[in-house]
C-alpha cells in the first residue's frame, strides 16, 4: 500500500504543480510506475475545474466562468499538456523528417503553428463547455471530471503501445517510456472509465468512441511521422482527447 501511494505521489508531483512529501522517494522506475495514476490525476483536475465552474459562475455568465475554470485547471498542471499540444503543432506542421520534427519540438520558442493550434484549441474548449453549459451547473462538472480523466487514459494508451521516439535520454519524458505491467493497466482503465458513469449512457458511448478514434489515429499518426510517441505528443494527445470528448457529449444532446 505504501508503494502504490508513493507512485500515486509520484504522478501528482509529475503532472502536476502539488509539492510531493518529502518521504516520497523518487526514481526513473517509480516514475514510469507511476503512469498507471495519470488518469487518477485527471479526478483531481477535473474536479477542480467543476468546482472552480460552479463558484464562478454563481456570479458571472457561463462564458466568463468556464474560462475561469480552464485557467484554473492549466495552472494547476503547470500548462503542461497545453505546452506539448503547442509543440506538436510546431514539430508535425512545420517538420519535413523525424530528426527535424524532435528538434523543432525540442525547441523552447513557440512557433506560428504552436500558437494557431494552441488559440483554436482552447476556443474550441471554451465553445463547447459554454454550450454544455446550457444544460446546467451539472451537466459541465459531469463533463469536466469524465473529459479529464479519459483523455489521460487516451495518452497512457498511447504510452503503453507505442515506442519511444526519441534515442536520446534528455527529454524528460524518457523515464516514463515503458509499458505498464497488467496490473497497472488495469487501474488506469479503470480510473479513466468511472467517470464515465457521470454521463448518459449515450453520452459516455460518445465520448469513449471518440477518444477511441483520437488514440487509434493519434497512434497511426505518430508512427507514420516518428515512429514512436515523445512526451510532448503525449500532452497533444490528452487535449485532443479532453476536447473530442466535450464534442460528443453535444453531439449525443443533438441526437437525441
Amino acid at each position: 500500500m505504501r508503494h502504490q501511494l508513493e507512485l500515486l505521489f509520484t504522478a501528482f508531483g509529475y503532472f502536476t504543480r502539488l509539492p510531493v512529501p518529502a518521504w516520497v522517494p523518487w526514481s526513473s522506475e517509480r516514475l514510469a510506475a507511476s503512469a498507471r495514476y495519470f488518469p487518477l490525476v485527471g479526478w483531481a483536475v477535473g474536479s477542480l475545474a467543476a468546482a472552480g465552474y460552479a463558484l464562478c459562475a454563481l456570479l458571472l455568465p457561463p462564458t466568463v466562468a468556464v474560462i475561469l475554470a480552464l485557467a484554473l485547471a492549466i495552472r494547476f498542471t503547470g500548462a503542461f499538456h497545453e505546452d506539448g499540444w503547442a509543440d506538436a503543432c510546431d514539430g508535425l506542421g512545420g517538420g519535413w523528417d523525424k530528426a527535424q520534427i524532435l528538434a523543432i519540438m525540442k525547441d523552447s520558442r513557440i512557433g506560428s503553428y504552436g500558437t494557431i493550434g494552441l488559440v483554436l484549441m482552447l476556443l474550441a474548449k471554451v465553445a463547447a463547455l459554454v454550450e454544455i453549459a446550457a444544460a446546467g451547473s451539472a451537466a459541465v462538472a459531469a463533463a469536466l471530471l469524465a473529459a479529464h480523466p479519459l483523455s489521460r487514459l487516451a495518452a497512457t494508451a498511447i504510452l503503453h503501445r507505442l515506442p519511444y521516439a526519441r534515442a536520446d535520454d534528455s527529454s524528460k519524458a524518457r523515464p516514463l517510456a515503458q509499458p505498464l505491467d497488467r496490473p497497472g493497466l488495469a487501474v488506469a482503465i479503470v480510473c479513466g472509465l468511472a467517470p464515465l458513469a457521470l454521463l448518459t449512457p449515450l453520452q459516455a458511448a460518445a465520448a469513449l468512441a471518440a477518444c477511441a478514434l483520437v488514440s487509434v489515429a493519434a497512434a497511426r499518426l505518430f508512427l507514420r511521422r516518428l515512429g514512436g510517441y515523445t512526451g510532448d505528443l503525449l500532452g497533444a494527445t490528452q487535449q485532443a482527447a479532453e476536447l473530442a470528448t466535450y464534442l460528443a457529449i453535444l453531439s449525443a444532446w443533438n441526437f437525441t
